[in-house]
């Protein structure tokens, strides 16, 4: 339950969905340093440590979950040292094995090796959650593939794109977020078993100086969390620069994520385009006619937060003195997972935004009609030049409607009449009715239409094909 009288964080009590959650969870970090301890006793047993029995083993692997956290606690508090105050209550619920739970081991051997299996779980459901955000991205793009919209430059008018065009590039950014992701979840290794300094002098002594044995080490720990690799080289910690290329990947996504919401913001001022909004949803306290982009905002707002975490983590990894230091305990606990739940939250408020968008197709062709003959012009002058017209001539004549034109509607706030004052010109030697043919915005769009078919052809749906059962249950549900 939540308690209402501290400070809680709100991405745990508003916006990040619980699977997210579980990962940095107490439960998960403590039983997973437990699982580690169980790993390292297995391999040290097979690898010869008579100490380590099966009875032994057997005691630990008891005691996985059931952790004893006010035993833990009450330890700290004398102590000042977290994993030594889990290695005492673990020895508590298993007094047979107490000697033998962490054997070698420095405390940066479940620390570390936690965060690495945490990482792990947690880039892949930041893996689904893309994958499911390109998925109704692509299902968007498709369909409005053929509308024809307004193009910007500058936030000023321009040759008209299609809505689904202008989809494609918010899905082509995360399609190579997608592809950073990959990379970085296939560089994860395990940080091993190193000792202190990393140098394994420890094991050294247990294995009376094999080192075909403390190498083996390494080897079966990760066999047994699941890895096949660990850093061939470290201090006591692996390195940070790790920490940065994870959140770097996560700013990245969040960066596509922020660019998509500003645009569908900008189109909704328009009316153009809007976000979801439920039946009781109220915009405004003081004004109740209003829809505002809540949704989108909040994907701005939480996306801002993680544009500043690879800065954080950029000087935790600068800043490791030697072998380590411990200046980077405390800011990794805040800016690991909050990276991560943030980014949670700004996906799945994403998907809820796509699957819900609403185009309202008539608006914008009635703003492409007002703008339309200004995009046409450098068709017009194509035109007129095809049928002998001197193109330098056509431009300035062009040049100077537009700006009368463009007075009449700014200034006098009356219709767009460019294309009369182009048929009425002799230069030009077309009809009100030719002129208005080249117009059609079907004609302006260039290849958008097929642009669309295209990548979502040859690159998008074959990633989704590959990652087919990622995709079948989105994850759109915005808690509040």
């Amino acid at each position: 339950m939540n308690r209402t009288d501290i400070y809680q964080s709100p991405l745990t009590g508003r916006y990040a969905s619980e699977e997210m959650q579980r990962i940095f969870s107490d439960d998960r970090k403590f039983s997973t340093w437990r699982k580690l301890w169980i790993a390292l006793a297995k391999a040290e047993q097979k690898l010869g440590v008579k100490e380590v029995t099966d009875e032994k083993i057997k005691e630990l692997e008891e005691h996985i979950y059931d952790i004893n956290y006010d035993v833990a606690r009450a330890r700290e508090r004398e102590v000042r040292h977290d994993v030594m105050s889990h290695v005492y209550a673990y020895g508590v619920q298993c007094p047979k094995a107490a000697g033998i739970i962490h054997l070698g081991a420095t405390s940066c051997f479940v620390t570390d090796n936690t965060d690495i299996l945490n990482l792990y779980d947690a880039l892949n459901l930041i893996k689904k959650r893309l994958l499911g955000v390109i998925k109704l991205l692509a299902d968007l793009s498709y369909d409005h593939k053929g509308i024809a919209t307004l193009g910007y430059t500058h936030f000023q008018p321009a040759s008209p794109v299609t809505v689904g065009k202008r989809e494609t590039i918010w899905l082509q950014n995360f399609m190579d977020d997608l592809e950073q992701l990959e990379f970085v979840i296939s560089s994860l290794k395990l940080l091993g078993c190193r000792g202190a300094t990393g140098t394994s002098s420890t094991f050294m002594d247990i294995f009376e100086g094999d080192e075909e044995k403390v190498k083996e080490l390494d080897r079966l720990i990760a066999e047994e969390m699941g890895f096949e690799r660990v850093f061939p080289i470290s201090g006591q910690t692996y390195t940070r620069n790790l920490d940065y290329r994870v959140i770097s990947v996560l700013a990245s996504i969040n960066i596509s994520a922020h660019k998509m919401a500003k645009d569908i913001r900008l189109q909704q001022h328009d009316k153009e385009i809007e976000e979801p909004f439920e039946k009781k949803q109220i915009g405004s306290s003081a004004m109740a006619y209003k829809r505002n982009p809540m949704r989108c905002e909040r994907i701005c707002s939480l996306s801002r937060y993680v544009f500043a975490q690879p800065l954080v983590a950029a000087m935790t990894a600068s800043d490791q003195w030697d072998e380590r230091t411990l200046d980077d305990s405390a800011v990794r606990r805040l800016n690991i997972p909050e990276s991560f739940l943030a980014t949670d939250a700004v996906l799945i408020t994403s998907a809820n935004v796509i699957d819900g968008l609403v185009v309202y197709q008539k608006v914008i062709e009635k703003r492409l009609a007002e703008e339309l003959p200004f995009m046409a012009t450098e068709n017009i002058i194509m035109e007129a030049a095809k049928r002998g017209g001197n193109r330098q001539e056509l431009h300035e004549h062009i040049r100077v409607h537009s700006m009368e034109a463009g007075k009449r509607v700014k200034l006098e706030g009356k219709d767009n009449d460019l294309l009369q004052r182009i048929a009425n010109d002799p230069i030009f030697g077309m009809t009100l009715d030719e002129v208005k043919a080249i117009c059609d915005p079907n004609k302006l769009v260039g290849r958008a239409e097929n642009q669309v078919i295209d990548y979502l052809t040859e690159y998008v749906y074959p990633v989704l094909q590959r990652n087919a059962e990622l995709v079948k249950d989105i994850n759109k549900e915005v808690l509040v």
